[in-house]
């Protein structure tokens, strides 16, 4: 109170809007986070599920003259040697691509893959809970998240819902709700004292349930009707008696159909606090599903600028493509994950197909084969950054800082797909546009994630590199990274998809 009275006797109160400009303050030059930083703010505001995840990125690519086409469709005829494309599959994946003007069947691929799922609470599909007079919303875990993050925050629901058009069609529309309507509180520490000792324990299944309404403040009119007990639980129950009326009505108003019209849905919770800017100098972002939106915007976003200029791309030997793919958070062993066809099917289509009209697919079988060692694929996946509180988990020579460039990850067992000849094609092309990079090597006794990387690595012989981001908190329900960081990956892979093919040119490796 008595710095406060003081800023206003001196007329130095600072007000928001402040910290978003270049400003002198105290001696100390605060300015804007980068463009791109709040540039990815819109992107991810709006990606609440995988459904709208893709949904943005389809926006973007649409934006910059990408021509959707189907997995169903006949490509041939279709590609030209220039042009851009896109395709998505289960609306929660989505590839895109465009063809180097001296591209031919048989030469190679520039690729990133990222994904566009996170760890999240997912709705139940029988989700009608009630209990002391609550009304409450049955989850189920997806992926492997930092589960006590999600108590106390403001939640909602986004996700895919079926829906039958009054003319009988069946529809696949994306439905968010935006505002908080689900709640998962925590027991007050006079409840609990054990919590201040013992840290905050909970069961995962009885314990986190949120909760939507009370049954006071339900619906009016004809009660809704109980479900039927356990024994009958599988059976043809319709779809409004396995969910809480009022989800199912609050549904169908974003919508705009009658409740009867949902078929099914697939319902993420998410956390309706806006993705934010902060830090004293504008140096953090603060955001749910940092892991792996980030990397899908800027693997999405350095796609679309190494096309700004047409020459780059009508010099460019090989064809350039983004696979956002969903599911890693749960092993990617899906028809939609990396651990699928998509990638590899789409390899071989390209690599078979004909281009401007020309027949030259019928006379090259081995096109496919021979384009997978001539190819290359960035894995870009946020990485963590050394943490100010827990810097021991970190090897000594290798704590990955922010602002200091994208983290190549390196592990002797091969939990990451890098190797030292890709890891020296990767520097060159980042040296080509000045890119910082830095190394991640997890200590010898402490467990390993993965990636999307080796398993794509393994399926296609493919040299794959694994990047991202350095981040903090990753697989809470609120992340941290560094705002300096979203132009640097931009700019790294943007380099990659201009200058792959010429160093390339310069490394055998067979």
């Amino acid at each position: 109170m008595v710095m406060v009275c003081r800023l206003l006797l001196t007329g130095r109160i600072i007000s928001r809007r402040s910290f978003s400009t270049s400003r002198s303050l105290w001696n100390t030059e605060i300015r804007p986070a980068p463009v791109e930083a709040y540039d990815f703010l819109d992107f991810v505001n709006q990606a609440q599920s995988p459904f709208h995840a893709t949904e943005q990125a389809v926006i973007r690519l649409r934006k910059a003259g990408f021509q959707e086409i189907k997995e169903k469709e006949n490509w041939n005829g279709i590609l030209k040697r220039n042009g851009k494309y896109f395709f998505t599959r289960n609306k929660s994946a989505v590839i895109a691509f465009a063809v180097g003007g001296k591209y031919k069947p048989g030469n190679g691929f520039s690729a990133v893959g990222a994904h566009t799922d996170s760890p999240c609470l997912k709705v139940k599909p029988v989700s009608k809970k009630e209990k002391l007079g609550y009304l409450q919303v049955g989850v189920q875990l997806y992926g492997g998240g930092l589960w006590h993050t999600w108590f106390d925050r403001d939640l909602s629901v986004a996700g895919r819902v079926v829906v039958r058009t009054e003319d009988g069609k069946l529809e696949n529309r994306l439905a968010r709700i935006d505002r908080p309507i689900l709640r998962i509180p925590t027991l007050a520490i006079h409840l609990d004292r054990s919590t201040s000792a013992d840290g905050f324990k909970f069961n995962n299944e009885t314990h986190l349930t949120p909760m939507l309404s009370t049954v006071t403040k339900s619906l009016t009119g004809e009660p809704a009707k109980p479900l039927k007990p356990d024994t009958e639980i599988n059976g043809d129950i319709p779809l409004a008696e396995k969910h809480q009326p009022i989800l199912m009505s609050l549904l169908a108003a974003e919508l705009n159909v009658k409740v009867d019209q949902i078929l099914d849905f697939e319902l993420c919770l998410y956390d309706t606090q806006p993705s934010a800017i902060g830090g004293a100098y504008n140096e953090f972002i603060f955001s749910g599903r940092l892991d792996n939106l980030m990397m899908s915007y800027c693997s999405i976003e350095a796609l679309v600028r190494s096309l700004k200029n047409a020459e780059s791309l009508a010099n460019d030997p090989n064809i350039r493509l983004v696979s956002l793919f969903d599911n890693e958070e749960v092993g990617s062993n899906t028809a939609h994950g990396a651990d699928s066809n998509l990638l590899p099917s789409t390899f071989e289509r390209l690599s078979l197909a004909t281009y401007d009209s020309d027949a030259q697919a019928s006379n090259t079988p081995t096109a496919y084969l021979e384009a997978l060692p001539k190819s290359y694929l960035i894995s870009a996946d946020m990485a963590h950054a050394v943490h100010p509180n827990y810097a021991e988990k970190h090897d000594d020579g290798h704590r990955p800082h922010m602002h200091k460039g994208v983290v190549v990850k390196i592990n002797a067992n091969q939990r990451y797909a890098t190797t030292a000849p890709t890891t020296v094609v990767l520097r060159e092309v980042a040296k080509k546009y000045n890119v910082p990079l830095q190394e991640f090597v997890v200590r010898n006794d402490s467990p390993c994630g993965s990636t999307i990387g080796p398993m794509l690595s393994a399926k296609l012989g493919l040299r794959t590199v694994d990047v991202g981001n350095p981040q903090l908190s990753m697989h809470s329900c609120r992340e941290v990274c560094g705002t300096e960081d979203v132009p640097l990956a931009i700019q790294l892979f943007e380099a990659f998809f201009e200058e792959f093919p010429s160093v390339d040119a310069r490394l055998t490796v067979d």
